[in-house]
């Protein structure tokens, strides 16, 4: 177990290896073309270290027509890897931004697949304030009353439990410093809010807008102000 924790993290710590990861967080796949200019390094390069990526069941491809596309092989793998940010001393980060308004991505963000960032933390302190889900220890769940809520929202969490993957989980938010929930319900969850207009994602970043419908309907459903 020791030498295979070694051999990842030799994998991680690479910068291009790094910013390849930290890229695809954006919860879509990329080409290695794509990969390549957010790494800023040659094709050549890129091939080599997505090969790396790919043995190591770190990440997967998939062709389509002539491009072929590499994502994350498994879903918690994009939740370790926010985790890892989480060990950024807190007053480097802090350094940083001053307003929510000057770094989008730390006030309403997509980690992955669900909301993160102060937003993404706040929608799950509020639903833990009304026991809507529980905290047990290192764990989160849903409250009798809590499915009802999902179920009046719009989601069945019982089809969710069937999913081959983590239903929910708290998930250590490197901006906040606090927890947000990450899992299938958490997915279901945003993208509900998105498909109901309440937030939009925005082009070539990770930052999600919320609009003034998602500001009306937050504050009712999760009673916060944004």
């Amino acid at each position: 177990m020791e030498e295979h924790f070694k051999q990842i993290a030799s994998l991680i710590g690479d910068p291009t290896r790094a910013t390849i990861l930290w890229t695809l967080l954006d919860g879509k796949a990329f080409t290695a073309t794509e990969l390549a200019i957010a790494a800023d390094t040659s094709p050549q390069n890129i091939s080599m270290h997505l090969t790396k990526l790919i043995q190591a069941d770190l990440l997967s491809v998939e062709s389509q027509g002539r491009h072929k596309y590499y994502k994350f092989a498994r879903k918690d793998i994009a939740y370790a890897i926010e985790a890892l940010a989480s060990l950024i001393p807190p007053n480097i980060s802090q350094k940083e931004v001053k307003t929510s308004e000057e770094k989008p991505d730390r006030f309403c963000r997509a980690c992955y697949d669900h909301l993160a960032g102060k937003v993404g933390v706040s929608i799950t302190e509020s639903l833990l304030e009304q026991r809507i889900i529980l905290a047990h220890g290192s764990s989160f769940e849903v409250s009798s009353d809590g499915e009802k809520w999902f179920l009046d929202f719009g989601i069945d969490v019982n089809i969710l439990k069937k999913l081959r993957r983590a239903y929910l989980r708290p998930c250590l938010d490197w901006s906040e410093r606090r927890y947000h929930m990450a899992g299938s319900l958490a997915a279901a969850l945003l993208d509900k809010m998105l498909a109901d207009g309440w937030v939009r994602k925005t082009q070539n970043s990770r930052a999600i807008i919320i609009t003034g419908k998602g500001r009306q309907k937050v504050s009712e459903h999760f009673r916060f102000d944004l």
